[in-house]
């Protein structure tokens, strides 16, 4: 499935999985796998950056494909304490690889969970194009500007869902986005 979609994010959840038990040696007695026994005196530390590397590598070898982006965003999910720019640069491979723009909407939440919000804020504005990728994009744009103490550019990325095709489908988040401003207005001071 991954070599046909290697955006699959059901796939890739599910092979990475499989990697990671196979990596940590977790499991009832054995490793399914290889029918070896689980050695129990091996650290949960130890086991967690094994399994971590498998996904890591598998991410790495799918994201060869010049079509993935979500193997990109994987692999920057497990880098993203240790490797600030490697990081980035996964991120921004994985949003122009991905017209849709989901994938920024992924890479900005990812930053914004990491407590980055001017990165995110970077990322997005250098690569969303509010006609055509998807709105929630201007979500996450939105809330890393309250993140950031930057309402007034929060504004201006709602004002920017004005260029969305479909105006319909943009309406109610438009109304979300603008009260979510309001509020964080009334607590920043000097706003």
């Amino acid at each position: 499935m991954l070599s046909d979609d290697p955006n699959n994010e059901r796939a890739f959840a599910a092979l990475a999985e499989i990697v990671r038990r196979r990596a940590s040696g977790t499991g009832p007695d054995d490793d399914p796998l290889s029918a070896e026994p689980v050695d129990d005196a091996r650290d949960d530390d130890e086991r967690q950056r094994a399994a971590d590397l498998a996904v890591w590598a598998l991410g790495e070898e799918l994201a060869g494909n010049p079509r993935a982006w979500y193997p990109l965003i994987e692999v920057a999910r497990l880098s993203v304490r240790d490797d600030h720019e490697g990081t980035l640069r996964r991120l921004r491979t994985a949003a122009d690889r991905d017209p849709s723009g989901r994938a920024l909407v992924e890479s900005l939440a990812l930053l914004r969970e990491a407590g980055e919000p001017v990165e995110a804020l970077g990322l997005g504005v250098g690569h969303w194009h509010p006609k055509d990728q998807d709105p929630q994009v201007a979500r996450q744009l939105v809330l890393a500007s309250i993140e950031a103490g930057r309402p007034l550019e929060a504004k201006q990325h709602i004002a920017s869902l004005d260029f969305y095709r479909d105006q319909g489908a943009v309406a109610g988040l438009r109304e979300e986005l603008i009260r979510e401003v309001a509020q964080a207005e009334q607590t920043i001071p000097g706003t």
